[in-house]
């Protein structure tokens, strides 16, 4: 995955090989920010987000285990405008692939 550096210029959201950049979180540094991605070839969410205290981790832990290969990660609420944008991409991104099947 490409590091992508903030600049003031920058659109909302860049391509970053098939990953579309929707944004960091406003409200953090450069080097700790919550980001979100669309992989626009699998139609996958990226979430980078904050790890998740053990507390946390043991009260989802109630609902089902935690794999190795998975990460509970918190992600703060003022993000949720730049993910509903992802989710919104991700979701077009599937109906086109749909799409191509079909045909």
């Amino acid at each position: 995955m490409m590091v992508m550096q903030r600049v003031a210029t920058r659109p909302m959201w860049e391509r970053a090989m098939s990953l579309l950049f929707f944004g960091k979180d406003p409200d953090t540094d450069e080097d700790h920010c919550p980001s979100v991605w669309v992989d626009e070839k699998q139609a996958d969410l990226l979430l980078q987000g904050w790890k998740a205290d053990e507390a946390t981790e043991d009260e989802c832990r109630k609902y089902g285990s935690i794999p190795d290969t998975e990460a509970l990660i918190r992600i703060p609420a003022r993000m949720v405008p730049q993910i509903r944008k992802a989710c919104d991409a991700a979701e077009r991104a599937a109906s086109e692939a749909d799409s191509s099947e079909l045909r």
